[in-house]
């Protein structure tokens, strides 16, 4: 999907502009630099939220639930002073759990390990250390750590946490703590990562936001619009399928089914009289109409697929690739 498509990116004010513009000549004879940087963390650490804020799009799912993210979802930021594009990779929480869908999701995790430049691990400020550790006894590669949610903290707090991760200074490249609600650090955390990637061409088009189809992002705003319409326990049991997607020049019509296990979570994602399916259409639908300036059919059907979070044949169906 790329800027063009998007009626809502964010106007960036005069002064912005006559920096990017003085960026953009400063960094004209700078070699160019690009790589993938898996963000990785526990769930709920704050990962999509973050790419959103560097972004300036809403195109990561983002929850309050732990473990929404359920698959790898690439998103481009360029940083202009270095003459470099950040290809970040969002991926699903790092957790261990039998269920099928949770392996799945495990292994999206680390197949971002092991495929990045460089990792970027999202430690929340109020997270135990031992977590941190956990995390490195998986992965041995380049990494800087950030300390995500800071501005929960003091400074006090803030410098006594970062004096706990400093015994663990040979392991990561840099330490930064970071708030995406005060915004503090954006800038030196983009610059911090550009300066470790590689020298080498740009993977994408200058004005790519993201390499996923159009079709996966809707059908993210829809499971979006799930988490945040339902209580606790359905979404983690739903899934979204999309079964028709009719791409026009002025509309596109979607047609989307939302898969549960039992036939009291369809009763209860429909609503009485329809309620609850409607609210949630009606804010998929808004989420949907946000990113593109085309009118938007959407119509959702309610089915119920019997385990299908743990048999392959279905996620593989729904559009878990396990051949990744």
């Amino acid at each position: 999907m790329s800027k063009s498509c998007l009626e809502s990116s964010t106007n960036l004010e005069s002064y912005e502009n006559i920096e990017s513009q003085v960026s953009l000549e400063s960094s004209l004879n700078l070699p160019t630099r690009s790589g993938f940087v898996a963000t990785l963390g526990r769930p709920n650490a704050g990962k999509s939220t973050l790419l959103n804020h560097l972004l300036g799009e809403n195109l990561a799912l983002v929850s309050h639930k732990a473990n929404a993210t359920r698959k790898q979802l690439q998103i481009i930021v360029p940083y202009t002073p270095l003459n470099a594009q950040i290809v970040f990779v969002d991926t699903p929480g790092i957790h261990h759990q039998e269920k099928l869908l949770n392996q799945y999701m495990l292994s999206q995790a680390l197949k971002a390990m092991g495929d990045c430049d460089l990792a970027l691990y999202l430690a929340p400020i109020t997270d135990d250390v031992k977590h941190y550790q956990h995390f490195l006894e998986l992965y041995q590669g380049k990494h800087i750590l950030l300390l995500s949610k800071s501005d929960t903290c003091s400074n006090e707090a803030i410098l006594a946490k970062m004096a706990e991760y400093q015994k663990f200074d040979k392991h990561f490249l840099a330490l930064l703590p970071f708030s995406v609600k005060k915004g503090f650090n954006r800038d030196l955390l983009l610059k911090t990562i550009a300066s470790f990637l590689p020298q080498s061409p740009f993977y994408y088009d200058d004005e790519l936001l993201t390499p996923t189809s159009t079709k996966e992002i809707y059908k993210e705003m829809i499971r979006e619009s799930l988490f945040e319409n339902l209580s606790d326990e359905i979404p983690y049991e739903a899934d979204v399928m999309l079964k028709r997607f009719e791409e026009g020049e002025k509309l596109d019509r979607i047609f989307a089914e939302i898969i549960v296990e039992k036939q009291s979570q369809k009763g209860v994602v429909i609503g009485k009289g329809g309620s609850s399916i409607k609210r949630i259409s009606k804010c998929a639908r808004e989420k949907i109409l946000a990113l593109s300036p085309k009118s938007v059919y959407l119509k959702i059907d309610v089915s119920v697929y019997k385990g299908w979070s743990k048999q392959k044949d279905l996620l593989k169906k729904i559009g878990y690739d396990f051949t990744l």
